[in-house]
C-alpha cells in the first residue's frame, strides 16, 4: 500500500500505525517525497515558513494553468501565501465565524428533501446540499441552488490530478458560469444577498480592493465544501453503519449529532492527506529537507497519534480535549472549519429523521477514487455482489 492508496482503502490505520512506528518523517524514493506521519511531524512542516502551499515556481498547477478555472485557481487563498493568503482570510474568517447554527440549520432544513431511489439520491445529496447550504447563506435564490452546486462539483474537479481533459474543460465553463453568478448577484440592487453582503463589506472597507480575487475566494468557498463535506457526511454515515450503538445514542439525542461529527473528521477524516513545497533548504526535527522538495502530510495518521489524541482508535463522542488535523493547521487552517462540522450535523439530523430510507443499517458503500479524498458512495446490497 502506498500513502495515496490508504486514502480509499477500507481500513487505512493500521497502515498509518506502522508508518509511524517506522519514522515520523522519512523519504519514500519510490514517490520521490517526503512523509510526514505524526502529529508532531504534521504540526512542524505546517508551521515551517520554508514549507508552501504551492511549489515557488508552479503557483498553478499546469493542466489548468492558461484556462479559466486556473485563473480562480490562482486567487484562492488557501493555495497562496503572505498576503495573498491573509487580506482574504482577515475579510472572509471573521464572517464565517459570525453565522449562526440556527441559520444553517434553517437552511438545512429548507433544503432537504430527496424523493425517489434512496442510495442514487444520497449520493447526489452528500455533494449537493453542503454546497446548496453556503450558495444558499450567500445570498442565492432557491431556484438557483441546483446549478450553482452542479457548476461547483464541475470546478472542483480541476484540483484534481485524476481528471481527464473533458472534466477540465467543464471545470473551465463552471469557473467562468460560477464568476457570472456571483457578479449577478453583487450587481443586484435591492436584494438581500446574506453572507455575501458581509463578505463584500468587509472587502470594500479593508485593504483587499482585487475584486477578481474576492470573486475566486466566495467560488473557494464552495469548493472547498464541495467534497470534504460530502466525505464528512458519507463517512459519519459509515461510523453509524460499523456502530450501532452510535445511531441509537444520537437517535435517542438528536444533538449529539454535534459531537458525531466531530469525532467522525478526527477518527475518520474526509481529507486524508494534503502535500508542501519546499521553498528553501531547512531542518526539521533531524532531516534535512532540500529546496524542491515534497512533503505529503497524513493528516488522517496524525488524527490517529496518541501522542495528539489519547487512545485514538476508538470512538468517543466525548472525546476531551480533541485534536484534529483534517481541516488543515497553524497558518492555512479552513477558516470554514464550524461551518462544515455545522453543516453535516445537521445534514445528519435530517437525514436520520427519515424513516426507513436512511436507517444505517442498510447502507453499503464503496470509496470513489481519490489520491487524497475518503468520500464513500452507496449502493443497494446486492450491487456489492
Amino acid at each position: 500500500m502506498t500513502p495515496f492508496q490508504a486514502a480509499t482503502h477500507p481500513d487505512p490505520y493500521g497502515y498509518y500505525q506502522q508508518l509511524r512506528q517506522h519514522s515520523e518523517l522519512w523519504f519514500d524514493p519510490g514517490l520521490g517525497l517526503w512523509i510526514a506521519s505524526s502529529a508532531r511531524a504534521v504540526e512542524a512542516i505546517a508551521t515551517h515558513p520554508d514549507c508552501l502551499v504551492r511549489p515557488p515556481g508552479e503557483p498553478v498547477p499546469c493542466a489548468i494553468a492558461h484556462g479559466s478555472a486556473g485563473q480562480v485557481f490562482g486567487h484562492l487563498m488557501r493555495m497562496n501565501e503572505g498576503e495573498r493568503h491573509r487580506c482574504p482570510r482577515r475579510v472572509i474568517a471573521p464572517v464565517l465565524a459570525s453565522i449562526g447554527a440556527a441559520s444553517i440549520a434553517h437552511s438545512v432544513m429548507r433544503l432537504f428533501d430527496s424523493p425517489g431511489d434512496p442510495f442514487e439520491e444520497l449520493n447526489a445529496l452528500i455533494f449537493t446540499l453542503p454546497v446548496s447550504v453556503v450558495a444558499d447563506l450567500l445570498g442565492f435564490a432557491c431556484g438557483q441552488l441546483q446549478e450553482v452546486a452542479e457548476r461547483t462539483r464541475d470546478f472542483v474537479a480541476c484540483l484534481s490530478p485524476l481528471s481527464d481533459e473533458a472534466q477540465l474543460h467543464a471545470a473551465d465553463v463552471a469557473a467562468v458560469r460560477l464568476g457570472d453568478l456571483f457578479n449577478g448577484l453583487l450587481s443586484s440592487e435591492g436584494k438581500e444577498r446574506g453572507v455575501l453582503d458581509h463578505i463584500y463589506s468587509q472587502h470594500q472597507s479593508g485593504d483587499w480592493p482585487d475584486r477578481d480575487a474576492l470573486i475566486a475566494n466566495v467560488i473557494g468557498l464552495l469548493s472547498q465544501t464541495c467534497e470534504a463535506s460530502a466525505g464528512l457526511i458519507g463517512n459519519t454515515l459509515v461510523a453509524l453503519q460499523q456502530q450501532p450503538g452510535l445511531l441509537q445514542s444520537v437517535r435517542q439525542a438528536p444533538q449529539r449529532a454535534v459531537e458525531l461529527v466531530a469525532e467522525v473528521a478526527r477518527h475518520d477524516s474526509p481529507v486524508q492527506n494534503t502535500r508542501r513545497f519546499v521553498a528553501a533548504r531547512c531542518t526539521v526535527g533531524d532531516r534535512v529537507l532540500a529546496a524542491g522538495d515534497t512533503v505529503l502530510l497524513l493528516l488522517a495518521s496524525a488524527n490517529r497519534d496518541p501522542w495528539a489524541n489519547p487512545d485514538p482508535d476508538s470512538f468517543q463522542l466525548d472525546r476531551p480535549a480533541r485534536r484534529t488535523f483534517s481541516f488543515g493547521y497553524a497558518r492555512h487552517e479552513c477558516p470554514g472549519q464550524q461551518l462544515a462540522l455545522s453543516i453535516a450535523s445537521h445534514a445528519i439530523q435530517a437525514l436520520l429523521r427519515r424513516q426507513p430510507a436512511f436507517s444505517a443499517d442498510a447502507l453499503q458503500w464503496r470509496y470513489l477514487p481519490s489520491l487524497n479524498g475518503r468520500i464513500p458512495r452507496f449502493y443497494h446490497q446486492e450491487h456489492t455482489q
